[in-house]
């Protein structure tokens, strides 16, 4: 029977590091699934609330679409209507023209047989086509009558109107001395929000108008004169562009402190919680020229 050989030193054993290597490759797939996860349920940034309130506003939109279609429509057919009464009534005085001179004009019949039984034909002729507008007329209602009964249907209801967005202020809060002014980017515009308290102010996006637009620059001006001033921007989903030309020409040329805050959704802005901080600037040259600024919302 063979014996065993002796060990000839001593062995190293790579057990230990195995485990260690082990456990660690357990520990990095453990956070990696529990990353993957919680991306998972973030849905693109957006709480369940909200991607169910951006689905209900463009459902809502849509409606809106469709409604100024039908409104179009109406328009159309009551055009239309106002013309078939034009006609009739235009008919009518000519069917009483040839019957007066049909009543008076017996001699003449008498004389031409022929000039009566014309005008005997045309007056045929205008009750039959009196009739057929008569008709078509009360058409024209039923189906004005069915356009606004299914405009009434698609109103949007008070309950399911877009909510609006209340604006707060983030952090720890500002000091008492801080001046803030709203401006509102959307879709190639901007929007100074009551800023010297005639309403808002509106203007297009695009860098040409910001560099060139004189109440805009009056506004910047204005506000750089305050140290304490800051200009809150107020971003839509769609006005990061905005965002850019506008901030960038106040913050780039006038040097005055900004800020940025994105906003979800269309729903009117509520900005109470800023009451105390809002500033106000002289309001503009009556001379300048440019859009007029929006009447304030009630």
């Amino acid at each position: 029977m063979a014996q065993r050989r002796e060990s000839s030193g001593s062995e190293v054993s790579l057990f230990p590091f195995l485990s260690i290597l082990a456990c660690l490759i357990g520990a990095l797939v453990l956070i990696i699934v529990v990353l993957v996860i919680a991306q998972a349920g973030k849905a693109e940034g957006r709480t369940p609330e909200e991607i169910k309130m951006a689905q209900e506003y463009q459902r809502m939109l849509k409606e809106i679409e469709e409604r100024k279609k039908l409104d179009v429509v109406l328009k159309e057919k009551l055009a239309e209507l106002e013309k078939l009464k034009s006609e009739v009534e235009d008919r009518q005085q000519r069917y009483l023209k040839l019957r007066k001179l049909l009543d008076s004009s017996k001699e003449v019949q008498q004389q031409n047989q022929q000039i009566a039984t014309s005008l005997q034909k045309q007056l045929d002729d205008l009750l039959t086509e009196i009739d057929g507008l008569k008709a078509q007329q009360e058409e024209s209602r039923k189906l004005i009558a069915e356009l606004m009964a299914e405009i009434k249907k698609r109103q949007v209801p008070e309950d399911k109107k877009v909510p609006p967005v209340v604006v707060q202020p983030s952090g720890s809060g500002m000091p008492e001395t801080t001046r803030v002014y709203f401006v509102e980017c959307s879709t190639g515009a901007l929007k100074i929000l009551n800023g010297w308290g005639e309403g808002d102010y509106r203007l297009s996006a695009t860098a040409e108008v910001v560099v060139a637009d004189p109440v805009y620059n009056h506004f910047l001006t204005e506000v750089a004169k305050d140290k304490n001033s800051l200009i809150l921007y107020l971003i839509r989903d769609d006005g990061q562009g905005a965002f850019n030309n506008g901030a960038g020409r106040a913050e780039g040329d006038y040097k005055v402190r900004v800020g940025k805050l994105p906003i979800p959704g269309r729903g009117q802005l509520d900005l109470a919680l800023f009451d105390k901080f809002r500033g106000k600037v002289p309001p503009p040259p009556k001379a300048a020229p440019g859009p007029a600024p929006d009447k304030p919302k009630s």
